[in-house]
């Protein structure tokens, strides 16, 4: 089994800055990909960043500029830095990754989600 922990959740001022981070471990062969998903209330999970396992890195448009994504392959790790925060930022933040258990199977796993208020 594969567990994705996350950490870093909290309370910040508009304009301010939060780093999230997300650890993989367990039965791990090979990661794919790992990245940061977002959900409020009555809405749907939505794409914040990912990388993959060539390096390559998508952002949400409304998170450009503002937040960086980075892997630690190593240590299996992948942070979310956040800047210039804005009350619409708020939300539960999901770790997700896609990961092979052996050398032909992979499925794809969440963290239990941090929440982040962005609150005056």
């Amino acid at each position: 089994q594969v567990q994705l922990v996350e950490s870093g959740g909290g309370l910040v001022r508009p304009g301010g800055s939060l780093t999230l981070s997300c650890a993989a471990s367990g039965n791990i062969f090979r990661i794919i990909g790992m990245g940061w998903y977002r959900q409020t209330p009555g809405n749907q999970r939505e794409l914040v960043a990912k990388v993959n396992n060539g390096g390559g890195i998508e952002y949400a448009d409304s998170v450009k500029g503002r937040f960086t994504i980075s892997r630690v392959n190593a240590m299996n790790t992948v942070y979310l830095q956040m800047s210039s925060l804005r009350p619409e930022d708020t939300a539960v933040y999901y770790c997700n990754g896609h990961i092979y258990t052996t050398y032909n199977a992979w499925n794809e796993y969440w963290g239990q989600g941090t929440q982040v208020t962005v609150s005056a």
